[in-house]
């Protein structure tokens, strides 16, 4: 006999083919896979990482920003708080869309500056042009590039004793639209340089993500296919903390892979109550990123509580660790071990619902998750992004 059809996300190659659609199941389906290369490729890369690392944490004032664009300025959200407290350092997430228009607002010329990129390309015009920006006005800057990408830009431009570039395994540079595996991996990245040179083993880490993730695709895919053939028009991701990049991400995910046509919103629990609540309608549907921290967890069940005495939407899924006491239509629960993974990589793979339901939902709507935008709105490299000089206030007369 022959060798069984690969499939993906329940689906043949062949199928998947046919519907344009094969590289965002595959990306989707392989991350944990991709997951464990980086990991293993940036243990392999850490002497260098921490002789590089070492000095730039010890600097007094050090100023570190985060940033990216689009999907990889999310990164940055969700690894802000992770990054601050493990580094020690003062940290900020900044996309280089803010960057670029507002340099004089984040970059301090009497501070050492970290900057820490996430390009899936490494072409994206604002992140060429934030770390120009960077450059000329830092008198000491720094540059950790993290990319999918070793011919990109930006990967090409971090020359230099001031520079270090990670580069993911190539199977991170997704060739679909939507950034899925790309995403988390360059996030994973992200969270083992927050270490620093600390010696921080996260062995245990890894092997619960990847077990999680693979929980998510081997037991709930099914429950996953049935809400996105779902008759749903609105969908609102909720998470708060560093979930709360998670839940931006989510809604982007969705939102670009039904090319606009389910129109998605992001919010912390807490913040949701505070007007944005109103956006829940009849065909609404709800997902909640919970923490696995207790303290954090009582705000998200009060939200949770609250939401289900109104309208509750057309169906309300809850991603968890552990079993919660709430009332939701779908739990997701990725337990199964003694212990507790650490939050910021709960919140890592707490993305993956999002991408799946977002790729099902495609296919429901008859379009071709790979390049799911129909009039062309949407395209994987940014387009007409013109860049234009900018005056340093310092010196009117110099421009950069």
């Amino acid at each position: 006999m022959g060798a069984a059809m690969q499939s993906y996300l329940s689906y043949s190659t062949s199928e998947l083919e046919k519907n344009r659609a094969l590289f965002t199941a595959r990306e989707i389906s392989t991350q944990p896979i991709v997951w464990e290369k980086t990991y293993f490729s940036f243990q392999e890369k850490k002497n260098a990482i921490d002789f590089f690392i070492k000095g730039i944490f010890g600097k007094e004032e050090l100023n570190v920003i985060l940033t990216g664009a689009g999907t990889s300025a999310f990164i940055g959200e969700m690894l802000q708080g992770p990054f601050q407290m493990q580094s020690k350092c003062s940290t900020r997430a900044v996309a280089t869309t803010d960057l670029v228009t507002h340099p004089q607002l984040y970059i301090h010329p009497d501070k050492p500056t970290l900057l820490v990129s996430f390009a899936r390309s490494g072409n994206s015009p604002e992140s060429v042009k934030a770390v120009e920006l960077a450059n000329a006005l830092s008198p000491e800057i720094y540059h950790f590039v993290i990319t999918c990408n070793p011919d990109g830009k930006l990967a090409q431009m971090a020359k230099g004793d001031n520079a270090f570039v990670f580069l993911l395994p190539k199977e991170a540079d997704d060739q679909s639209l939507a950034m899925t595996s790309s995403f988390t991996s360059m996030s994973l990245a992200g969270l083992l340089l927050a270490s620093g040179a600390t010696p921080v083993n996260f062995d245990n880490d890894i092997k619960l993500l990847t077990a999680y993730a693979q929980k998510i695709l081997d037991v709930y895919l099914p429950q996953l296919k049935n809400v996105g053939s779902m008759a749903f028009e609105r969908a609102v991701f909720l998470g708060s903390g560093l979930f709360g990049g998670i839940a931006r991400e989510s809604h982007l995910k969705l939102q670009e892979l039904t090319d606009g046509k389910v129109i998605c919103k992001h919010d912390s629990f807490l913040g949701f109550r505070h007007g944005p609540k109103a956006v829940i309608d009849e065909k609404t549907l709800l997902v909640f990123h919970f923490s696995n921290d207790n303290y954090v967890q009582q705000y998200e069940i009060d939200l949770v509580r609250d939401v289900n005495a109104g309208q509750k939407g057309l169906y309300r899924i809850g991603i968890m660790e552990s079993d919660l006491n709430v009332d939701v239509d779908l739990k997701i629960i990725l337990d199964g071990a003694d212990t507790k993974i650490t939050e910021p990589f709960l919140a890592l793979v707490s993305v993956l619902p999002a991408q799946i339901i977002g790729f099902f939902k495609s296919m429901n709507l008859g379009l071709h998750p790979d390049a799911p935008s129909v009039s062309g709105t949407i395209t994987r490299a940014v387009q007409g992004v013109k860049l234009y000089p900018y005056l340093a206030q310092e010196n009117s007369e110099e421009q950069i």
